[in-house]
């Protein structure tokens, strides 16, 4: 299987959320992981973040950013360029999206085109989710 992880779905790799699990068992399925540039600046604020908001402890935020810096490097990483501006265009066209859901939703279907079959569209965000959907991507989340 190949999974694409947007951050809602990431951030569950490091932080036991709602769907932790799930993200988890897929993660160990997945032949490759894949998310978009975009993904590292949104996953190192929500870790921070919730930091802040959570009064986590220091020690554990830096244990916690560099367990997601190790696995970023074995993710395949979606460049936003002008290649994938096609894929943006269309997508903000037909769907009421944020910018980064945008970003995510257009690097997931450039890669779905390339490997179709057995590809998986994680996220937790009902409107990126009901797009993907709509654009025929198999959806783990909401």
């Amino acid at each position: 299987m190949i999974l694409y992880l947007d951050t809602s779905a990431l951030v569950k790799r490091y932080f036991r959320e709602s769907y932790s699990d799930e993200i988890l068992s897929g993660w160990k399925a997945a032949a490759q992981i894949i998310t978009s540039f975009v993904a590292y600046a949104e996953t190192m604020a929500s870790i921070y973040r919730k930091k802040r908001e959570a009064g986590f402890d220091d020690l554990l935020i830096r244990e916690i950013a560099g367990s997601f810096r190790r696995d970023w490097e074995s993710f395949i990483r979606v460049e936003v360029n002008e290649e994938l501006s096609e894929y943006i265009d269309r997508v903000v066209e037909e769907y009421p999206l944020r910018g980064f859901d945008a970003i995510h939703l257009a690097s997931a279907l450039a890669i779905h085109k390339v490997f179709p079959d057995d590809f998986v569209f994680a996220c937790f965000d009902d409107r990126l989710a009901r797009a993907a959907e709509s654009e025929g991507l198999q959806v783990m989340g909401k």
